[in-house]
């Protein structure tokens, strides 16, 4: 099979290069070409085309957001939006997938080995999951050998066994998603009634842009939602969001649920992981769960909903039809984890069921 070709589009020389850099060590990614503003892109792609652009938003002459809709009415190509993280650049990206955008990655910059190394996994996962998703998911990628651990959630917490805490039968909703989960979410819980159970929600997402995704759900829906800060109570009507580079986890004390956010090493190659929100809720919550795995690249979460599904939750897995990239679900699905498989536009009533 062919290389993934991928065009870089940033008016930092460094940030092109060290792009360039960590997705070339890549032996399924190739880069073809790079532009230091969108009108050199749409000049080099008179003569290639790439299989996916990794875009800044904010650049000189025309802007990201422009030229992602440029792209999408004329000649649809897989987006990630690269951006920094600061607030003006978070809202542009959140703005960005609204427009059409697969997936954002954060600006890459120079660092310590360990922080590169990280950088360079996620964002080569990156740019297969938006390939994968060109023609609704269905290309499939050669398996390759995983050039970094693949921890597990035990490198956050044991796994979960007979309990003895406080009997209670508040439930509590734990969500998990990936590529195209940005938009799924926002379609989930705008269905939803504000006195919904308790949601923690993991969307595989770099530092700070998860703050401006939860503030745009929260002028949607009639759930407040949040991003997630250690020690929240989960309460009826209230979404938290997963902070990106930090692990969230469910835990109770006596009656009351809430999250611990915490560091921790990559797991799954995320860092939050979904494996580890649901393992956590298979440890505390137990029966009283209700678990939604949505569209999503890799097996993240795969495990964890096995382990709440043994425990006595319902689990829930968005189908391949509504996916943008059909990974996620489908290995919870083989692992035998899973209670129901529907299209996206029935996961809220499913839930809300599942929840009395």
């Amino acid at each position: 099979m062919a290389n993934i070709k991928v065009m870089i589009v940033d008016d930092s020389a460094v940030v092109r290069q060290t792009l360039k850099d960590l997705l070339d060590s890549d032996p399924q990614i190739e880069v073809i070409a790079v532009a230091a503003d969108p009108l050199f892109a749409l000049k080099k792609m008179e003569t290639v085309t790439p299989d996916v652009i990794v875009s800044d938003v904010e650049m000189p002459r025309m802007d990201g957001l422009s030229f992602l809709r440029k792209i999408m009415e004329t000649k649809p190509i897989p987006v990630v939006i690269c951006s920094s993280k600061t607030e003006s650049g978070s809202d542009n990206a959140i703005k960005a997938m609204e427009y059409g955008a697969v997936e954002i990655i954060q600006k890459p910059k120079l660092g310590t080995k360990q922080f590169l190394e990280e950088s360079r996994v996620s964002i080569c996962d990156v740019v297969k999951a938006a390939y994968m998703s060109k023609g609704r998911h269905r290309v499939p990628l050669p398996p390759v050998r995983d050039v970094a651990p693949k921890l597990t959630a035990d490198a956050m917490l044991p796994k979960p066994g007979i309990s003895n805490i406080i009997e209670t039968t508040e439930k509590i909703i734990v969500v998990g998603a990936s590529t195209g989960g940005t938009e799924a979410l926002r379609e989930f819980l705008e269905a939803l009634p504000e006195d919904t159970p308790g949601i923690v929600v993991v969307q595989h997402m770099p530092e700070h842009f998860t703050a401006a995704f939860a503030r745009r759900l929260d002028t949607l829906c009639r759930v407040t939602v949040k991003e997630a800060e250690d020690n929240d109570t989960v309460i009826r009507g209230r979404v938290l969001i997963a902070p990106g580079n930090r692990h969230t986890l469910l835990k109770r004390s006596g009656a009351r649920y809430y999250v611990e956010v915490k560091d921790g090493p990559l797991v799954c190659r995320h860092r939050p992981s979904v494996d580890v929100l649901f393992r956590s809720a298979a440890r505390y919550a137990g029966k009283n769960t209700v678990g939604v795995i949505m569209t999503g690249m890799g097996d993240d979460g795969a495990r964890g909903m096995k382990e709440m599904h043994d425990a006595g939750a319902r689990t829930i897995a968005q189908d391949e039809a509504s996916c943008i990239v059909f990974g996620m679900p489908n290995e919870a699905i083989k692992l035998g984890g899973v209670d129901t498989v529907i299209s996206l536009d029935r996961i809220a009533g499913e839930v809300l069921r599942s929840a009395k």
